[in-house]
């Protein structure tokens, strides 16, 4: 088995190795007839970019990416620079550099990579999914009968923060800083999977596109490994099929196939103010744009957010969604499942944690209230403060460094959960309701605790369980997703996720002092 195993190490390596390589590899020759299309689509009018792309892109091959988005990039910023200086607004050119240089690198891609798709995606996402499963399956055997088995997992370089863990912790980084910052050099990954993107949308894959497929894949692979971890518990089995199912179906092929009905792109499951640009105006006009699908959308989005949700919580605890629906969720608990047991414990976390998580909820809702009224009153400025300003601030350092970069790029070094923890603000939403009004809690068997430490170790929410589990006191926590992995890994069965009265729900041990004590008064109570 063992040999299987490093067989496949190897194979998933040699995928992942040429998938890294691809940003940097492919030839790029535009035509006119090419170029002018995309004039005509993006209705460019500024004639120095026009000229200077024909001077020194068209008919001209470029090795690569580099060199070619070095040259739009020039273009770009040079022509617009001019028409600034002359006022002429009318012909500046809005659309990004990195955008700009993956559009004209999309169509003008030769070679290789850009006519060998099927052949290009055996390579890279073939044998990245085989190899994988050549390593996982073989648990079924090596990890031995049914039950947790997380021995050595902080003497193992790729789940202990060893240099494994670190050369991940780098690589998730750079795809995410690409993801949403480089566009261009994911170009020929996106040949990829065009065939799969035409087949559902009719449309060639983007950047965008490839994250979904490949953010299902790994879920999917991922979730191969935690239905062998945890075959013993039924809660783990139903939940990682749950998240499987809402990620796939919800988030990837229903908004792809809605695409190609030539309706709006949109996922059913996802609640504003996860869902932060769900009342941006560009997207409240294109939802008022789109007849009745439109509006059936926009108010779907307004009762989720409002009625579905807390309702929800309050019967469930947020683990209904952040643990069984969300993406997020649903990634953190597939691809960061090795690294749940490098969440800080300590109180200084917890602390940063209530002040980042709120402060980032407080920002959406401020946010999003300067959307609606310049939306409605039809100006751009509130107090002074363009509207667009704190859109853009808000979707590049929350949306994209916070959620995308930091949120899932920190997995290997500081825990799966860094954005549902300190900055989700859906998360934070659903952790007052949890609080406050719910019937959620996980009880505690108090004397059947022999404080090993197991159920702390492994929250990936930070929560020191087993202070709890100690005194016999439920854990009524707002940070709580209920993912029940401290149930499973508890050896004594003292853990258990319960939805019952909110009568006693929150039973805080108290220590009693002098012989003046209503016993029966206590217990009632509890």
């Amino acid at each position: 088995m063992k040999a299987i195993q490093n067989l496949g190490i190897a194979i998933f390596l040699v995928g992942l190795g040429i998938f890294s390589a691809l940003p940097f590899l492919g030839s790029f020759q535009l035509d006119q007839g090419t170029f002018n299309e995309i004039v005509e689509e993006k209705r460019i009018k500024s004639e120095l970019f026009i000229e200077d792309i024909q001077q020194n892109v068209v008919g001209k091959e470029f090795s690569g990416m580099v060199d070619l988005s070095s040259k739009i990039s020039n273009a770009l910023d040079n022509a617009n620079a001019t028409h600034g200086k002359k006022k002429e607004y009318n012909k500046k050119i809005y659309t990004k550099s990195s955008e700009m240089a993956s559009i004209i690198g999309k169509k003008s891609g030769t070679g290789y990579i850009a006519n060998n798709k099927g052949m290009m995606w055996f390579l890279t996402f073939g044998l990245g999914i085989i190899g994988a499963l050549m390593f996982i399956v073989p648990q079924i055997v090596t990890l031995g009968q049914k039950g947790i088995k997380n021995d050595g997992v902080y003497h193992q370089s790729s789940t202990g923060q060893g240099w494994i863990a670190w050369l991940v912790f780098f690589f998730l980084i750079s795809f995410y800083l690409v993801l949403y910052f480089g566009s261009e050099y994911a170009v020929n990954w996106t040949y990829l999977v065009d065939p799969i993107s035409k087949s559902l949308s009719g449309n060639p894959a983007g950047h965008w596109f490839v994250y979904g497929f490949m953010y299902c894949v790994v879920m999917t692979v991922m979730a191969v490994r935690m239905y062998i971890k945890y075959r013993h518990n039924v809660y783990q089995m139903v939940r990682t099929t749950s998240v499987l199912f809402f990620q796939i179906v919800f988030a990837f092929l229903i908004p792809e196939i809605m695409v190609r009905l030539q309706m709006p792109y949109y996922d059913f499951k996802n609640a504003f103010p996860l869902d932060y640009d769900f009342f941006f105006q560009w997207n409240l006009k294109s939802l008022l744009d789109s007849g009745g699908i439109g509006l059936f959308i926009l108010v779907w989005g307004i009762v989720l957010t409002l009625v579905i949700v807390p309702v929800m919580v309050y019967f469930f605890g947020k683990r209904w969604y952040c643990s069984w629906v969300c993406g997020c969720g649903g990634l953190a608990e597939t691809l960061g499942d090795p690294y749940r047991q490098h969440s800080s414990k300590s109180l200084f976390s917890w602390k940063v944690e209530r002040w980042l998580i709120h402060g980032v909820l407080v920002f959406a809702v401020v946010m999003t209230g300067m959307t609606l009224y310049s939306f409605f009153t039809e100006t751009s400025t509130v107090l002074g403060i363009k509207t667009s300003s704190i859109q853009n601030t808000y979707s590049v350092y929350i949306g994209s460094i916070f959620a995308g970069v930091i949120g899932t790029g920190f997995y290997p070094i500081f825990g799966n959960r860094m954005w549902c923890r300190f900055g989700c603000p859906l998360a934070a939403y659903l952790g007052f309701v949890q609080r406050f009004k719910s019937r959620f809690r996980i009880t505690t068997n108090g004397g059947q605790c022999i404080s090993c430490g197991n159920c702390s170790t492994y929250c990936e929410q930070g929560i020191d369980v087993r202070a709890y589990a100690q005194k016999g006191e439920n854990i009524v926590r707002s940070s709580c997703v209920g993912c029940g992995i401290c149930s499973a890994v508890c050896p004594r069965g003292v853990l258990k996720l319960e939805n019952g009265p909110e009568q006693g729900r929150i039973n805080p041990t108290e220590v009693l002092l002098g012989n003046d004590v209503d016993l029966m008064e206590l217990v009632n109570k509890k």
